[in-house]
C-alpha cells in the first residue's frame, strides 16, 4: 500500500475499496487492477504504519460521513482539538461502498404521476427517474448490486443483524460524534435520516461479520496502538451547561434576576435563547472540554460548580448566562479499559482493506445483468 492509500484508507475509512482502478482485458471487460487472488488473504495491520500521516494530520478529529450520493466529506463535528496524535475514528467504513442511494427503480403505476408542474406542463415521475439514471443511475444501480449481493452472501452463512447489533452501533457512532445531537446534525448535513444510517450499518455489520473470520487482530497489536495513541485515548476535564444567548447585557440581567426569582432555566432558554442549536433541548450544550467553545464561555462554565449560573458573559454572539448541570473530572485511559474499542477498531480497518477485493471476488463469481452498463456498452 503506497503512501497515498494508507492516507486515503486513514480519512475515509475505507473508500479506497468502492473505486479501484480499471484496466481493460483483451476481451474488452473492465478489470480491477492487481485483482489478488480468489480467496483473499488474511489482512495483517500495522497500526505504526498510521503514525506519518497521523502526525501531519489536522488537529481536528474529525468522524467521515457520507452524503445520499456517496461523496465521502468531514462532518463538521469536531472531536478533538489536541496536539497529540489521534485515534483514526472508523465511522461507517463501509458506507462509500454499500450507499444506499436514494434512487427508486422505475415506479410502477397505470397513469404516470406528477412529481412537478411548470406552468401547467408535468413533470412525471418516470421523467424524474430518466434523468437520475442518466446523471447518476449507473453507480447508484451499482451500489445496489453490491448491496444484494451481501445480503445473498451473508444468508449462505446464516449471518443475521439483530436490532441490538444496530443499536449497538449506533451508540458507538454517537460517542464518535460526541453526542447524539451531533450525529443528528451530521445525518441532516447530507442529507440522511437515522433510518438510512441504520440501513447503512446493517450493511456494515453483515459485512464485517462475513470477513471477520479472516481477520485476526493480536494483543501485540492492540497493546501497539493503545501506547501509540495513549493521550487520545484519555478524556480531559469536562463540563456539561446549559446556556442562555441574548443580544444585549441588559436582557441577560434579566435573565439571571428570573433565575433568582425561581424562573426554569430550560423554560426561558427555550422561549427567549437566540442559540437554535441549543434553544429546543432547553439550552443543553452537553459536555465540552477546554479548547472547544469560545474563551470567555469555557472560562466562565469552568469556574461555575455544579447548579451554579453565570452573570452576563460577553461572547462574539452576543450575551449569555451559562448553568453547569454536571463536570467530569479528567480521566486516564487503561489498555483493559480501551482493550475492545481498539481491537473492534482494528477489526474495522482489516474488514475495510479486504472488502474492495472481496467485493470483486463475489461479483466475478456472480451472474449479474446491469441494463445501464450493458446497454452503454452495446453502442
Amino acid at each position: 500500500m503506497d503512501e497515498k492509500d494508507k492516507k486515503e484508507l486513514e480519512v475515509t475509512g475505507g473508500e479506497a475499496g468502492a473505486a479501484e482502478e480499471e484496466t481493460q482485458t483483451p476481451d474488452g471487460q473492465a478489470e480491477p487492477a492487481d485483482v489478488a487472488a480468489d480467496e483473499p488473504k488474511e489482512a495483517e495491520y500495522d497500526p505504526a504504519d498510521d503514525a506519518d500521516f497521523i502526525a501531519e494530520a489536522d488537529e481536528d478529529s474529525t468522524p467521515v460521513m457520507v452524503s445520499q450520493y456517496g461523496e465521502p466529506e468531514a462532518a463538521a463535528v469536531q472531536t478533538s482539538k489536541s496536539g497529540s496524535k489521534v485515534w483514526p475514528i472508523v465511522s461507517l467504513i463501509l458506507a462509500v461502498l454499500l450507499i444506499v442511494v436514494l434512487i427508486k427503480p422505475p415506479f410502477a403505476s397505470t397513469k404516470a404521476e406528477a412529481v412537478a408542474t411548470v406552468n401547467g406542463v408535468e413533470i412525471t415521475k418516470d421523467r424524474l427517474y430518466d434523468e437520475l439514471a442518466a446523471s447518476g443511475g449507473e453507480q447508484a444501480l451499482t451500489n445496489l448490486i453490491n448491496q444484494e449481493l451481501v445480503n445473498q452472501e451473508a444468508a449462505k452463512k446464516n449471518i443475521t443483524v439483530t436490532d441490538a447489533d444496530i443499536d449497538a452501533e449506533i451508540e458507538s457512532y454517537k460517542t464518535q460524534f460526541g453526542s447524539e445531537d451531533a450525529l443528528n446534525q451530521a445525518l441532516v448535513q447530507y442529507g440522511m435520516s437515522l433510518d438510512d444510517l441504520r440501513k447503512q450499518v446493517v450493511m456494515e455489520l453483515k459485512m464485517t461479520k462475513l470477513l471477520e473470520p479472516q481477520i485476526k487482530v493480536t494483543d501485540d497489536q492492540i497493546k501497539e496502538t493503545f501506547e501509540t495513541y495513549k493521550e487520545s485515548f484519555n478524556t480531559p476535564e469536562q463540563v456539561r451547561a446549559s446556556v442562555i444567548l441574548v443580544a444585549t447585557e441588559q436582557e441577560a440581567k434579566d435573565i439571571v434576576k428570573q433565575l433568582n426569582e425561581g424562573a426554569d432555566f430550560a423554560e426561558l432558554a427555550k422561549s427567549q435563547s437566540l442559540d437554535t442549536a441549543t434553544k429546543e433541548q432547553g439550552g443543553d450544550t452537553n459536555f465540552f472540554a477546554r479548547g472547544e467553545k469560545e474563551e470567555a464561555v469555557e472560562t466562565a462554565a469552568f469556574k461555575l460548580a455544579k447548579g451554579e449560573v453565570s452573570e452576563p458573559v460577553k461572547t462574539t454572539e452576543g450575551y449569555q448566562v451559562i448553568k453547569v448541570t454536571d463536570k467530569k473530572e479528567a480521566h486516564t485511559a487503561t489498555l483493559e479499559e480501551k482493550k475492545e474499542e481498539i481491537r473492534k477498531g482494528l477489526v474495522s480497518q482489516q474488514v475495510s482493506s479486504l472488502s474492495g477485493t472481496w467485493l470483486e471476488d463475489v461479483r466475478g463469481k456472480a451472474k449479474i445483468t446491469n441494463t445501464l452498463t450493458d446497454a452503454a456498452a452495446a453502442e
